[in-house]
C-alpha cells in the first residue's frame, strides 16, 4: 500500500479509479467542499443537486458513492461528510471559507473512504476543505485516516480471498496548499504512524497459539533491531536471577515460558548514561484464561488481546526511532501466558515482586497488574522523567467508559501530558481519579498486598491503578492508561477503526514522544557562531 501527495490544478488529470471529496451539512443540503469545483463543473454545476438525491447530508459520518458514466475520467465518486457548515479554523488559512473541523473528524472520514472503496485499486482523496489552502497537520491526519482505513489482517486466510474485496493500494492525496517538500514529510510522517498502528493490531489480531511469549519477544527483537532501537530479552532463567516474582508466578502455570523485553530508543548525541526522558510499560499477556480462577469460556473468546499494552509501546517506540525523534524513549514490556494448571499460581499464594514487595495473590485473573508491578520497579531503576503504563487491565474500564474511551489515571502532571497528547492525537481517553482510600482495599493479612480489593468491586479500574502505584517511586511522574475496551473491537468498523485489533493509543504515545521531543528542540542552544560566522539550521 502507498500513499503519495500530489500538486494539481485539476483533478481531471488525475489517473485513479476513484475520487474521494469532502462534503458539509448546510440549510440548503450537501454542500461540497474545496477541491470539488472542478468536479462541479464537469458535471455542469450539479454535484450538489447529484448529491441530495442520493440522501447526502453532510454529516460527519455520512458518505454516498456514485457512478461517473463515462462523464468523468475515473468511474466513481464518494462524497464524505465533515459535519455542518460554518467559519474556517484550525491550520487553515482563515481567510478562505468552508468548516471548523478538527483532524480526527478527518481521519475518520478519510477512512471510511478508504474502507468503502475496498476493492479499488487506486484512489485520490482532495484534501482542502476550504477555499484557503490546507495545512500539513490536515494533509497528515488525511493520509492517516486514507491508510488506517485500507488496513486489513488476511495473515490466517486462504491464498484466495473469495468474495472478499482487497483493500486500496494506491492512494493519491489532492493538495493544494503547503510546498512539496512539506506535504511529502507529512505523508512520510502519517506512513511511520500508521505502520506503528497497523503493527500492534497485527500482533493483537494473531492468534495466541501462534504468538506465545517467546515468539512475541522474537518479533519485538526484529523489529526493533530494524529500526535502530537497541533490545535485551530476559528468560526464564535471567527473570529468575533479577528476580522477578510477578512476571515468573504468572507464567508457571503455561508451557510457554514469560520473557521480559527492553527497548531503548537514544537520538544521536545523547549520553548513554543520561536516564531516558520517557519509559512506556505495556502489558502483554499473551493469552490470559484467568488462570485457576478460570474465566467463562465467551469471556476467553477475545482474550488474545490481552497483550494489546505490549504491542502500542512496541510499536511507538520503533515509530519514535524511524521519526528520529529528539528525545530518549525505552519500553520494558512484560510477557507471560496465563493458564491454569497443576504447575500455576494458586489463589492464596504470595508472591515476591522485583524490589522485594510481596503479594498475596487473591484472584489469579488479576494477573496484568502483577507482571506491570516488576517491570515497573525495573524502570524506574533508570530514573526516567516520565513513565506511562499501558494495559488491557480491567473489565472495570469498559463499565465506567465503555468500549472506545480509555480511562488515565495517575499523578497530575503526567497525567495532563498524556491527555494533551491523546487529544492531538485525536484518541478518545479520560482523565479518572486516584482516591486515596482506595489503597485501603488492598491490603493483605499475610503480605504487603493483596492484588484484588477486598469487600466489594467498587471502583476496579482505580483499584488497579492504586496497586499500579505502589511500584512507582513517590517523586516520579507517572500516568497509567486502561484501555481494555478500546484495544478490540467486536463490533462494526467505524471510520477508519477495523473489525478486531484497533492499534489504540500507539498514536497517543507516538505524539507524547513527539511533544517532548520537540520541546527538546525548541529548548536546545543555538550553534555557537564566531564574529562574522553565519549559523544554518535545517
Amino acid at each position: 500500500m502507498t500513499v503519495t501527495a500530489v500538486t494539481t490544478s485539476s483533478v481531471l488529470d488525475l489517473d485513479t479509479d476513484a475520487l474521494v471529496i469532502g462534503i458539509a451539512a448546510s440549510a440548503d443540503g450537501p454542500m461540497p467542499l474545496g477541491g470539488a469545483e472542478t468536479l462541479d463543473a464537469a458535471l455542469g454545476g450539479r454535484l450538489a443537486q447529484v448529491l441530495a438525491s442520493l440522501g447526502a447530508t453532510g454529516k460527519a459520518g455520512d458518505l454516498v458513492r456514485f457512478a461517473t458514466l463515462g462523464i468523468l475520467p475515473f468511474p466513481t465518486v464518494v462524497a464524505v461528510g465533515l459535519g455542518p457548515a460554518g467559519p474556517a479554523a484550525g491550520d487553515r488559512d482563515p481567510a478562505g471559507g468552508g468548516i471548523d473541523v478538527d483532524h480526527e473528524t478527518l481521519r475518520r472520514a478519510s477512512g471510511a473512504a478508504t474502507r468503502a472503496l475496498a476493492g479499488t485499486a487506486r484512489v485520490a482523496t482532495t484534501l482542502a476543505l476550504a477555499a484557503g489552502p490546507p495545512g500539513t497537520g490536515q494533509l497528515r491526519a488525511v493520509a492517516e485516516g486514507a491508510l488506517l482505513g485500507a488496513y486489513s489482517f488476511d495473515t490466517f486466510r486462504a491464498a484466495s480471498l473469495g468474495d472478499r474485496r482487497p483493500p486500496v493500494q494506491e492512494i493519491t492525496l489532492v493538495v493544494d496548499g503547503p510546498s512539496e517538500a512539506a506535504a511529502q514529510d507529512a505523508v512520510r510522517r502519517a506512513a511511520v504512524s500508521v505502520d506503528a498502528v497497523a503493527l500492534a493490531r497485527d500482533l493483537v489480531n494473531t492468534p495466541p497459539g501462534h504468538l506465545p511469549p517467546a515468539e512475541f519477544a522474537e518479533i519485538a527483537a526484529r523489529r526493533a533491531t530494524e529500526a535502530g532501537v537497541a533490545v535485551a530479552v530476559l528468560d526464564e532463567k535471567a527473570l529468575a536471577d533479577g528476580e522477578f516474582g510477578g512476571i515468573l508466578g504468572v507464567g508457571q502455570g503455561s508451557v510457554n515460558p514469560p520473557r521480559l523485553v527492553h527497548l531503548s530508543w537514544r537520538p544521536a548525541g545523547t549520553d548513554p548514561a543520561s536516564p531516558p526522558a520517557l519509559t512506556f510499560v505495556g502489558k502483554g499477556i499473551t493469552f490470559d484464561s484467568g488462570g485457576l480462577s478460570l474465566k467463562p469460556a465467551s469471556a476467553m473468546e477475545w482474550m488474545k488481546t490481552d497483550m494489546a499494552g505490549a504491542a502500542s509501546v512496541l510499536a511507538a517506540v520503533i515509530a519514535a526511532a524511524r521519526l528520529n525523534l529528539a528525545v530518549s524513549v525505552s519500553a520494558w514490556i512484560p510477557l507471560a501466558e496465563n493458564m491454569p494448571s497443576g504447575e500455576a499460581i494458586r489463589p492464596g499464594d504470595v508472591l515476591t515482586l522485583r524490589g522485594g514487595t510481596r503479594v498475596e495473590v487473591l484472584n489469579t485473573d488479576a494477573e496484568g497488574r502483577l507482571v506491570l508491578g516488576d517491570a515497573i520497579a525495573r524502570a524506574a531503576q533508570d530514573s526516567p522523567d516520565l513513565i506511562v503504563t499501558v494495559a488491557t487491565l480491567t473489565g472495570a474500564q469498559i463499565v465506567a467508559l465503555g468500549q472506545r474511551t480509555s480511562g488515565v489515571m495517575g499523578r497530575d502532571d503526567a497525567v495532563g501530558q498524556v491527555v494533551a497528547a491523546a487529544r492531538a492525537a485525536g484518541e478518545a481517553v479520560w482523565p479518572m481519579p486516584l482516591p486515596p482510600e482506595l489503597r485501603k482495599v488492598l491490603e493483605s493479612a499475610i503480605a504487603d498486598l493483596a492484588n484484588i480489593g477486598s469487600g466489594n468491586r467498587d471502583g476496579g479500574m482505580l483499584v488497579a491503578a492504586q496497586f499500579l502505584s505502589a511500584f512507582v517511586p513517590d517523586h516520579m511522574p507517572w500516568a497509567h492508561i486502561d484501555m481494555a475496551g478500546p484495544a478490540w473491537n467486536a463490533g462494526e468498523p467505524y471510520g477508519h477503526t477495523p473489525k478486531g485489533g484497533t492499534g489504540v493509543i500507539v498514536r497517543t504515545l507516538l505524539q507524547l514522544a513527539e511533544n517532548i521531543s520537540a520541546a527538546n528542540i525548541s529548548a536546545a542552544p543555538a550553534p555557537h557562531a564566531e564574529p562574522g560566522e553565519q549559523t544554518t539550521s535545517e
